[in-house]
Parts: structure tokens; C-alpha cells; sequence
């Protein structure tokens, strides 16, 4: 017979309040609270916490307090992640994200949802749905993305949507509720290519100038 637990995270109907979801629920949260009173220059103990916290944490990722998650350990993240401030996790199913993806302020994902059914959704009975993100994502300010929404890889989110739907690959996305703008292109590609080459010819004159002035 499933566990309520097994039941949560295989997005049936569940009630929080079982004993074995709410010690998993307690240790996220002491987790969650170590580290949003943790010092900024505690950098290798943030880390640390938050290598505790997730069910997986990769490289080189960096989260700027405060931050939210229900219990951490149904997350999984990739490398060269970012979340900026302020950004909420409800993780009651599995949330997945890949690499290389950047979170602006407020962003929500939430996995949580409660029956449509007023006297149902009255005996606190509720469901999850996984959210997965691919890699190369860039997700706006205040975004929210939606129980069981999956995004694709190499996407851009823009600021303030709500995702109800899933996302394919190479495109951006904007509105409540979000829709494509457009596709990501070749063009795009070589007209941030060109600005990259600007940047590392004036990076190479600045330090040539710099090397001068000290010798």
C-alpha cells in the first residue's frame, strides 16, 4: 500500500498533516531558515545549507536571500544556477531544472494545487504536479509557473507572466497567461555574438591600459 508521501509526490490527493510529510516539511523549513540568517560573507556555509537542502544542488550555483521552498529535498538542480531575491519554490511534487538557468526576483513555481471542489478542497485534501525547466533558461521578474508546466531548453520568460501551459524549445514567452512572442533565432544569435566581440575588444583594450598605468 503508498504512502501518503508516495501518494503526494505521485500527484494524488494527500493531506499534509501526515506525520512522515511533516517532518520532511520541518527539516526544509529549518534548512530554509539557516540559511536566509546566514551573514552575506558566509558564502561557504549558504552553500553548504543549501547542498543539504536540495534532493540535488550542481556546481557554481549561487540563491540571494530570502528564498522559500517547502521541503527542498523534491527539488533537483542543475550547474551555473541563479536565483535572485525573493524567489519561492512550493516543491509539494518534484521540481526539476537544468542548467544554466537564471531566476530575476519573485519568481514563484508552484507545484501545489487544491481541488476545484469547494467541500473537498474544505477537508484539506490537495495534489502536486512536477514542474521541470531545461537548460539555457532565462525566467523574469515575478514570473509564475504553474503545476505541471514543463519549459524546454534555450528560453526566454518575460517578466511578470504566468505559465499555464507547457514551453518548447528556442523561443520567448510573455503574458497572463503566457504565450510565444517569437522563436529564437540565427539572427539572434549574431547579433549577441557581435555585442560578445565588442565587449572582449574593449575588456582587452581596458587591461592593456590598466598593464600600462603599472609599468
Amino acid at each position: 500500500m503508498e504512502s501518503m508521501k508516495q501518494r503526494m509526490l505521485g500527484g494524488k490527493l494527500y493531506k499534509a498533516n501526515d506525520p512522515e510529510i511533516s517532518v520532511e516539511s520541518q527539516r526544509g523549513s529549518d534548512l530554509v531558515w539557516q540559511f536566509n540568517h546566514l551573514a552575506p560573507d558566509k558564502k561557504s556555509e549558504r552553500a553548504a545549507v543549501l547542498k543539504q537542502l536540495f534532493h540535488a544542488f550542481g556546481d557554481n550555483n549561487y540563491i540571494e536571500p530570502p528564498f522559500y521552498v517547502d521541503y527542498g529535498a523534491h527539488t533537483s538542480i542543475g550547474d551555473h544556477f541563479y536565483a535572485n531575491t525573493d524567489c519561492v519554490f512550493l516543491d509539494t511534487a518534484p521540481i526539476t531544472i537544468g542548467n544554466r538557468v537564471y531566476l530575476a526576483p519573485k519568481v514563484s513555481l508552484f507545484t501545489a494545487g487544491h481541488p476545484i471542489d469547494a467541500a473537498i478542497r474544505g477537508e484539506d485534501l490537495e495534489y502536486g504536479k512536477p514542474i521541470k525547466i531545461g537548460d539555457d533558461v532565462w525566467i523574469g521578474g515575478g514570473v509564475i509557473i504553474n503545476p505541471g508546466v514543463t519549459i524546454g531548453s534555450d528560453v526566454v520568460i518575460g517578466s511578470g507572466s504566468v505559465v499555464t501551459k507547457d514551453v518548447p524549445d528556442h523561443v520567448i514567452v510573455a503574458g497572463n497567461p503566457a504565450r510565444m512572442i517569437r522563436r529564437i533565432t540565427d539572427k539572434d544569435h549574431a547579433q549577441w555574438q557581435q555585442q560578445k566581440d565588442e565587449f572582449l575588444t574593449w575588456q582587452q583594450q581596458a587591461d592593456e591600459s590598466q598593464q600600462s598605468k603599472q609599468s
